[in-house]
């Protein structure tokens, strides 16, 4: 069991985001500590035992935390938490078993501290490290989508999408010339089917492709609003989500 958990993380709402769902997941954990610099990393390491597993984030404010592994002994399993997924190969090179992109969701985690739970052997960390890095391979996003028309089907090319949003439990996608079509999909498979490049999911309701994006603004508590070219519709991004849109459309 996980009983001695240190988190690195400069993003005081996300730290405060993994210590809720550390609360709900593995309530029998404590939290050492929560680091937020590279500096502060390596001294804490140079005067205390290493824990059960390290939640880290790659980017702090101070340099890449790979800087900090380079220059401790480390013996503990670690799980990445990120906003960036261009590190994934990197961070398996660092006794790493697990690497979730930010927002961290429960279950996510949950399945992440199950894995380092179950890794009681050399040849088990490895089998997980290969079962990661398959997931993590490159692969190929839908181009098509086959949807209703009339009483047959027709292909929808998805760079013709604006946005896809849930109306009433309907998965619905709005084009670039101004007509709404259903989708047969739900939200989490067009999530994970379609090109991340070019798709962001918003919230629960909302994916929107980046070619529609006007502006972005801020909004109350945090959050952020996504303003569309030559469309009214907005959208709300959480808080906790607002650096991962900042960091799609930086990209």
């Amino acid at each position: 069991m996980i009983r001695k958990i240190v988190i690195i993380e400069d993003e005081s709402l996300n730290a405060e985001r993994l210590i809720r769902l550390l609360h709900s997941v593995r309530p029998q954990a404590t939290i050492l500590i929560i680091l937020d610099s590279i500096a502060d990393s390596i001294a804490w390491f140079a005067a205390n035992e290493a824990p059960d597993l390290i939640l880290m984030d790659i980017r702090l404010a101070d340099g890449l935390s790979f800087d900090l592994l380079d220059r401790i002994k480390n013996r503990a399993p670690i799980v990445f938490t990120t906003a960036y997924d261009e590190y994934a190969v990197r961070a398996f090179k660092y006794n790493a078993l697990d690497y979730l992109l930010k927002p961290v969701e429960q279950d996510e985690l949950e399945a992440a501290l199950k894995r380092v739970e179950s890794t009681r052997s050399l040849l088990n960390q490895q089998k997980s490290i290969e079962t990661m890095m398959d997931y993590l391979k490159p692969r190929e996003y839908r181009n098509r989508l086959l949807i209703p028309f009339r009483d047959s089907y027709k292909t929808l090319t998805v760079n013709d999408i604006r946005y896809i949003h849930l109306d009433t439990k309907i998965t619905k996608a709005t084009l670039s010339d101004g007509n709404e079509v259903i989708l047969n999909q739900t939200l989490e498979e067009l999530e994970r089917e379609l090109d991340p490049r070019y798709f962001f999911r918003a919230n629960r309701q909302v994916i929107v492709h980046v070619q529609a994006v006007k502006q972005i603004h801020h909004y109350f508590n945090g959050k952020m609003k996504i303003a569309l070219k030559n469309d009214d519709f907005e959208i709300l991004v959480s808080r906790e989500k607002a650096s991962a849109l900042k960091a799609w459309l930086d990209f």
